[in-house]
């Protein structure tokens, strides 16, 4: 078959199946186009898409202001690695830290490779400006996180099917129940080498576990009482997704070192960043970490455009606005129903809780269905449907999907 023939959904899921490595289970959905909340596949069937890339597409899909920073920087300059300067990056970096509010920033492709980048940060501040002895340090962590699949952070997964015959593991890492300031504050205390506290304000992997009202405030403290980096993962929760810029603003929490991606680009271009202040970027020096690829050109033009649209369109409040009514309508189809036990979340990220085991199909059927129905979505952790359209979505929009999920539910009704 010639690469410019149009091929249909089974030629295409064939060949993935063929020539693709299988690590990853999609629904069998090939899509072909997208456009703000829609995407269509390629028998041109339109969906509503409330999975937005794992939180990438914020934006919508194909922003044209995106695309077109992208395409215009694209047909003048692309790669110089790090071994020059380029007109783009010191823009591009002055840009961010005053929008996030730090001194500096450490810009990286992938959200595996930023969590990377803050944990070496973390412990070579740790050696050189706590005094914890080289190769002690230890970094607190929690149960039920996701942050990637490198060899490092499997480490600290307790996910069996992402660690599983991928041993030996890397040392360093405590892990406590997630939510637990109780543990935090025993933890933090339980040794002179505690470097970091590495946390998701919203669990999304999981299942958009969100933390009781005031963790997040409460273990920042902790961590400031007694010398300890907080380093947020935002790289599913941040840029607008739960109603705030970043989902650590719902307590006023300034992060000691913030990890961003996904939406950094809008979903147009691999682009993540770790930004800190200099008492903790400045133990970087030059040759101690690097990207060939880490803020190139179209990478800093990409986000610059990303980042006003969000401000532009205001995405954090129309996200707050539309969780609201998504968790209210949801809800109280909830209390009638058999089928679904809870919805969760803030903003636009939420999940509803199947009423079924982790190890059923039934959250997979569903999504199935829902599919059918004219609407993307995806199960974790086997009875939990996670639900996170793109941000530009309108009230109208958003209330015909419910429905669409509403009536879906109804016919799996026990």
């Amino acid at each position: 078959m010639s690469v410019l023939e149009k091929m249909s959904s089974a030629e295409a899921i064939a060949l993935e199946d063929k020539y693709g490595a299988h690590n990853y289970h999609p629904l069998p959905v090939v899509l072909s186009r997208g456009e703000g909340v829609y995407v269509w596949d390629v028998e041109g069937k339109k969906y509503f898409d409330f999975l937005s890339a794992y939180s990438a597409v914020n934006q919508g899909h194909c922003h044209p202001k995106i695309v077109g920073a992208m395409v215009a920087q694209a047909q003048t300059l692309t790669l110089t690695s790090r071994a020059f300067y380029n007109d783009k990056l010191g823009v591009y970096e002055q840009f961010v830290t005053n929008y996030f509010g730090f001194d500096k920033v450490l810009p990286m492709n992938t959200g595996a490779e930023a969590v990377e980048t803050a944990l070496k940060l973390c412990r070579k501040w740790a050696y050189e400006k706590k005094g914890i002895n080289e190769n002690e340090a230890q970094i607190i962590v929690c149960d039920g996180n996701f942050h990637g699949r490198t060899t490092t952070i499997i480490s600290f997964s307790n996910d069996e099917n992402a660690r599983k015959n991928f041993g030996p593991y890397t040392a360093g890492f405590i892990s406590i129940p997630y939510d637990d300031i109780e543990a935090l504050e025993k933890a933090v205390n339980s040794s002179k080498n505690i470097a970091g506290f590495l946390v998701e304000p919203i669990q999304g992997e999981a299942g958009v576990y969100v933390p009781s009202e005031g963790f997040l405030a409460k273990a920042k403290a902790i961590c400031e009482a007694n010398n300890v980096l907080f380093i947020a993962d935002e790289v599913q929760t941040g840029i607008a997704r739960t109603g705030k810029l970043l989902a650590v603003h719902h307590e006023n929490v300034q992060p000691d070192i913030l990890i961003l991606g996904k939406a950094l680009s809008g979903g147009a271009y691999p682009v993540s960043a770790v930004l800190a202040n200099d008492s903790i970027m400045n133990v970087i020096k030059p040759g101690q970490h690097g990207s060939t690829f880490g803020g190139n050109p179209i990478a800093a033009a990409v986000a610059i455009a990303a980042l006003e649209v969000v401000a532009d369109e205001k995405l954090a409040e129309n996200s707050e606005q539309l969780g609201k009514i998504f968790r209210e309508e949801l809800g109280a189809f909830i209390q009638t129903s058999n089928i679904a036990t809870l919805v969760r979340g803030k903003g636009l990220l939420n999940a509803v809780v199947i009423n079924d085991t982790e190890e059923s199909d039934t959250a997979w059927n569903i999504c199935v269905r829902l599919a059918e129905n004219g609407l993307l979505a995806k199960p974790t952790h086997g009875n939990i449907i996670r639900f996170a359209p793109p941000l530009v979505m309108t009230e109208e929009q958003l209330r015909t999907c419910v429905a669409i999920i509403i009536n879906t539910l109804k016919e799996f009704e026990k």
